[in-house]
This record gives structure tokens, sequence and C-alpha cells, in this order.
């Protein structure tokens, strides 16, 4: 009898998010799950590998999924050092997808690079590991609070592309699919496959001027989406301007396809 799949979940939000275990109970009966994520709330690491006295450390933890205990694994250090770690240490066989998220907050046009979430699915990329990455719309606010969130329509398409992948693989030349679902989804929401927007999305504020730069600070971060120049078929159109879901295709690699060449002598 064939052995069942092992899906990687993790995320960029920390083990406690209930995202986290969201995306394990949208993939749980399509394969075996290995929870792995970090301990603290990573946002913006990208495919960061942090340093530190604690990173590397690794606590056993219990998590409710579908009304059961699951041993996670929470990790001290960044959503690309949690998957490195759940590869080459924890798992006890090859992972065959990783499903990062359910992210508090979209990752859609030029932001995606910053994003822990689609970093980490990213990671798995490099390894051979097809990931998905999936991000639920939210105020900027409610990136580190956890607000409620009905998850069914986030679930519901999870389920749905993990299941096409473990059955199909990912085509060739992609990673990642990005997965964006607008709060307001159901599961009768369109599913449409989006282009990357080359706006930025985030973007962050000067600081005061009168600021002190010996004193720490965190620069205030806006939602900006010039209508004008936004360009159909991208992921920012169908998530902000349609509310439907976007699927985008993602690969690790960043050559760009230009007839570019460099000077002769």
């Amino acid at each position: 009898m064939p052995q069942s799949p092992l899906i990687l979940v993790t995320n960029d939000d920390g083990i406690l998010s209930p995202g986290l275990l969201a995306a394990a109970e949208a993939v749980a009966g399509l394969g075996d799950l290995l929870l792995v994520a970090p301990v603290t709330q990573q946002t913006s690491m990208s495919r960061a590998f942090t340093h530190g006295a604690d990173v590397g450390v690794i606590e056993r933890v219990d998590v409710p999924v579908g009304g059961r205990p699951v041993t996670a694994y929470a990790v001290s250090g960044s959503p690309a050092l949690a998957v490195t770690h759940a590869v080459l240490e924890l798992a006890d066989r090859p992972v065959g997808l990783c499903v990062s998220g359910i992210n508090y907050g979209e990752n859609i046009g030029a932001s995606i690079g910053v994003s822990g979430t689609v970093g980490a699915a990213l990671e798995a990329g490099t390894r051979g590991i097809p990931g998905i990455a999936v991000s639920v719309t939210v105020q900027v606010n409610e990136w580190r609070t956890f607000g409620a969130i009905d998850w069914t329509a986030a679930r519901h398409f999870t389920r749905l592309l993990a299941s096409q992948v473990l059955d199909e693989g990912l085509p060739g030349g992609v990673s990642v699919l990005n997965l964006n679902v607008p709060r307001s989804a159901t599961v009768d929401t369109e599913l449409r496959k989006t282009v990357q927007s080359r706006q930025p999305y985030y973007v962050r504020r000067r600081p005061d001027p009168t600021r002190r730069l010996d004193q720490p600070y965190q620069f205030p971060v806006d939602v900006v989406v010039d209508w004008d120049t936004l360009e159909p078929g991208t992921d920012i159109h169908a998530v902000v301007r349609d509310q439907v879901a976007s699927v985008t295709p993602l690969t690790w690699r960043m050559t760009a396809d230009t007839d570019w060449e460099p000077p002769g002598r």
C-alpha cells in the first residue's frame, strides 16, 4: 500500500496563529501532517536566515487540528529556517507538499518579495518541494492581533489547490502557487489565475522629520493602489477591485525574460 504524502504546514505568523490551524485543517486527510512554524511572529522576513543565541531551538507543542491534538514544532528563527529544520531534521521522509499560511494579510503585488509566508513556500521550492502560500485580506493594523476570521473559504481553496498539486504536481517552471482570498469570499467565489502586479501595494511612509535618529523606529505602512495604472489580470486587480480569490504561479528563479545583452568590448 502506497505511503501517504507528507504535508508540511508552516507560516510566518507563528505557531499560535489560528491561520496555521486553519491551513492544517484544510489539508487534513490528504496526507500526514508535519506542523513546523516559527515560535513567534516573523512577518516580512522573506527568505531570511536569522541569527542569534536562541536560533535553532525547537519546542514540541500540541495544537488542536480537527478536534484532536497534533504534535507541532515551534522553531526559534525565521519561516525559511522553520522550513529548513522541517525538511532536514524533523521529517521522517521526503516532504510532498508545503502549505504556508494561512496568513493574516494579503500578499500581492511587488510586496510579495518581503513576505515570510511566500518566502517559506519558496524555500521549500528550492528543495524541489511544491508549495502553496495562502493569505486572507485583513487591515494592516490586524497583522499581529489575530482577529476573528471565518476561514471557510480560505480552507476550501487551499484544499482544492493542495488536492490538485498532490495529484498532478506543479507545472514545469512553477515552484509556488500564491493564493490570496478576500475576507468576504465564500466557497462559491471565483478562483482566478493571475499574474503578479508591478504595483508596490504596501507603501512605507516617510518618517516625521523631527524624529530622533537614536531612537527605534518602525515605518508606518499604507495600502496604496493606483487605479489608473492597475493592470488587468493581476493579483491586485482580482483581490482588491473584483473581490475574487487570486492564485498566482510563482518561481524562486529571479532571472528576467529579456533580449538584453551586455556591451561588447
